[in-house]
């Protein structure tokens, strides 16, 4: 490296004896420690990366050599957050994918939290970065951009089969962890809603229920269908409170097997049935349906296959139909989903924009008759999700292993910051076949949705 970059990266890093007298040294009160600066280009890099982005709050990097360097501004209100970088190759992994380098850096133990938790690791880095602000951490290397859109493109084909295997990455990883980390009312794994201060989880989860269900202006006897019904507990809630037959369609083996025995506990067996099938399978069977709802499952449809999915589902529903779909949204533009949430977590899906997914319904001829936009109601959920599991930590490793609870709560982490600074919000969008499927106004939600929780 020629001398005069290395002399740049070593003044941006606060720990160089060229800064150690600076305005940044004044304001973050950092004292060099250890065996002085950071050494390497890599880490006079993350130095720099690191200077550049972290404003509010405080982190305190501890180098492989024992060197220490510090950013930001700590405060009474702010976070102060202290990491441990156990070897050299920890900070270029990081430079060259900084979401997917963190993760795996932390996931292996290599990056090591010494001051506070995951949680508030993320959180820090995503106030310093609020997507109002057009700002991003989430830039790899060209070259690692380039493998990471074609792989992105490549698992967005999202057939039949590869649903079957993408759904059991995530949902059959084994009932016993939900049980532990979602509510034990509903075993709702999407957003909570949270319309008032105090509410429990299950408070919350109970309340989306009903939201959703206002929506679909139901009546008693009606069929209904439940794509991605997860663990039965939107179907239970229907039958329960509206008096409708519900068809709860899913992928997940594990799901379904436990979604049976809930629906058997709670007395609807003569209301609600579990099909393990796909949804363009059922579709092909010409089952017809007056509602349908889907909540958390278009996430996973992949975006080639958007028009496919608002085909079939305008194929089954009723001519008179309604249909309630839920699912985490981008704000902005179409984008692309990241290299962790790909491989760790949900491969092959996909966060829509709204006007992708409004464009795609609008080949069927489906009329969107209300949209809803909740901003940070996700945010709390997954902090509540997020507690539960560090309540639980020591079940969930021996279950798993500690690399699987790491991967398990930076994921937590990472999608709670990107409800709360990032690009992730929650749309309820509800479409109709015919325009005169609904009431003139929105008005009836309210008091179906009083008269839905009032049954409990």
């Amino acid at each position: 490296m020629p001398a005069s970059r290395t002399r740049r990266i070593a003044e941006a890093c606060p720990q160089s004896p060229a800064r150690r007298t600076g305005k940044l040294l004044d304001q973050t009160t950092s004292k060099p420690t250890g065996s002085g600066r950071p050494r390497g280009p890599a880490n006079l890099l993350f130095c720099r990366f690191l200077d550049g982005h972290i404003k509010s709050g405080a982190l305190e990097a501890v180098f492989a050599d024992g060197s220490r360097a510090q950013f930001g501004a700590p405060g009474s209100n702010s976070l102060d957050i202290a990491i441990r970088l156990t070897d050299s190759g920890v900070a270029r992994s990081i430079l060259l994918d900084p979401a997917l380098g963190a993760a795996e850096a932390f996931m292996d133990g290599r990056l090591v939290i010494e001051r506070g938790d995951v949680m508030g690791l993320v959180d820090l880095f995503a106030r310093n970065a609020p997507w109002e602000a057009g700002a991003s951490y989430n830039r790899p290397s060209p070259l690692r951009k380039l493998g990471n859109r074609i792989a992105f493109h490549g698992e967005q084909l999202n057939n039949a089969v590869r649903s079957r295997a993408n759904v059991a990455h995530h949902y059959d990883i084994g009932n016993a962890l939900y049980r532990l980390m979602l509510d034990p009312e509903h075993m709702q794994y999407s957003c909570g809603y949270w319309p008032r201060e105090g509410m429990t989880l299950g408070e919350a989860q109970e309340a989306k229920l009903a939201h959703i269900a206002a929506k679909l202006a139901l009546e008693p006897g009606q069929r209904v269908l439940d794509i991605g019904c997860g663990w039965g507990g939107m179907a239970i809630f229907l039958a329960q409170r509206a008096g409708v037959h519900v068809t709860g369609i899913i992928l997940s083996r594990e799901q379904a097997a436990l979604a049976r025995e809930r629906v058997t506990a709670a007395g609807v067996e003569d209301k609600v049935s579990i099909e393990l099938i796909d949804y363009r399978d059922h579709a092909d069977q010409g089952h017809k349906y007056d509602r349908i709802v889907s909540v958390g499952m278009f996430e996973h449809v992949g975006q080639q296959q958007f028009e496919t999915f608002f085909r079939c589902t305008g194929k089954l529903l009723d001519t008179d139909g309604v249909m309630l779909v839920h699912t985490i949204g981008r704000m902005g533009g179409p984008g692309s989903t990241d290299a962790f949430t790909r491989k760790y977590i949900f491969p092959g899906g996909y966060i829509p924009a709204l006007s992708e997914t409004v464009a795609a319904s609008e080949k069927s001829r489906l009329i969107a008759t209300d949209v809803e936009t909740w901003r940070l109601h996700y945010a709390h959920t997954l902090r509540a999700w997020y507690a539960k599991c560090e309540a639980n930590r020591d079940r969930i490793v021996q279950m798993y292993d500690e690399r699987f609870y790491r991967m398990w709560t930076f994921y937590l982490a990472g999608a709670t910051a990107a409800f709360e600074s990032g690009t992730m919000c929650n749309y309820q969008l509800q479409f109709a076949r015919h325009r005169h499927a609904l009431p003139f106004s929105r008005d009836y939600m309210a008091q179906a949705e009083k008269d839905l929780l009032a049954k409990g």
